[in-house]
């Protein structure tokens, strides 16, 4: 069975570790048949006063040719050039162009950031504890998701770790179900892939995201699905991709579906 990684970072990346060459040769080592790097596309000092969050302006273009070079130099494995591109919602301060995302194979819509505040950070986790706020979180979290999801107009071709507001264990007081329908139907107007993320299960809320029962409504909405472990670090480009797919088959779908070089899709069945 072909194992894939759609979701992984690199040193370029502010918060992440390794060589591009180091994520291929453990990825190869691992037997995975596609990776796709996917590191974060640069964010203002406004969203990313440390430089910590995101690649650097200056260092996109060492990054794309890095991962050019790797595709160059291992034709046994498929490549793609990617980017985490967050949506921001009516606080987006650059000026993205469909000519910026085209020399990209994946575009992986993110949403890190509600109303300019970093939610997952475990610097600013506090928040999450006062009084109401887990309710207020999750419905700007899946607001925005939904926006981005719907809006055909933005170039993401897979949304991301679905549920990342349950990063830290903060649950709503209020059923979850009626917002993740809603969710299904957004991806299904935008025609996105939505991604299993393996990296969940490392958090405090120790499971892979999207839930379960978000991913089975996904998958009875016909949202084709990708795979993800969302490697900061050359060590985990692997990590629980055979258990993703045991979890996709669990909620239904039958296939792993992929992004090409040049955008397209292909499928991958689960055995």
């Amino acid at each position: 069975m072909q194992l894939v990684n759609t979701h992984c970072h690199s040193k370029y990346c502010g918060h992440g570790a390794g060589e591009i060459n180091e994520y291929v040769e453990a990825a190869k080592r691992s037997g995975l048949t596609t990776l796709a790097f996917t590191d974060h596309y640069p964010l203002t000092p406004a969203f990313d006063p440390k430089e910590y969050l995101s690649v650097l302006p200056q260092d996109m273009p060492l990054y794309e040719q890095a991962v050019l070079d790797a595709r160059r130099e291992n034709p046994d494995l498929d490549i793609l050039l990617g980017v985490e591109l967050d949506y921001l919602g009516a606080d987006e301060d650059r000026d993205i162009t469909t000519a910026d995302l085209s020399r990209f194979d994946i575009v992986l819509g993110s949403v890190h950031f509600v109303d300019r505040w970093a939610f997952d950070d475990p610097d600013q986790r506090s928040v999450w504890e006062e009084e109401g706020q887990a309710d207020r979180i999750w419905q700007r979290y899946v607001d925005l998701w939904c926006e981005a999801a719907a809006d055909t107009s933005l170039r993401f071709d897979v949304m991301s770790h679905p549920d990342l507001a349950k990063k830290f264990a903060y649950y709503p007081s209020f059923n979850l179900q009626p917002m993740y329908e809603r969710m299904a139907e957004a991806a299904c107007a935008g025609d996105r892939m939505v991604e299993v993320n393996t990296s969940g299960a490392y958090y405090a809320c120790a499971e892979i995201f999207p839930a379960p029962a978000l991913l089975q409504q996904f998958c009875r909405a016909g949202v084709p699905c990708t795979v993800g472990s969302d490697a900061h670090d050359p060590k985990y480009v692997a990590r629980d991709i055979e258990k993703a797919y045991r979890l996709m088959y669990d909620a239904g779908y039958r296939y792993v579906t992929v992004v090409t070089q040049g955008g397209d899709r292909r499928i991958i069945p689960i055995e």
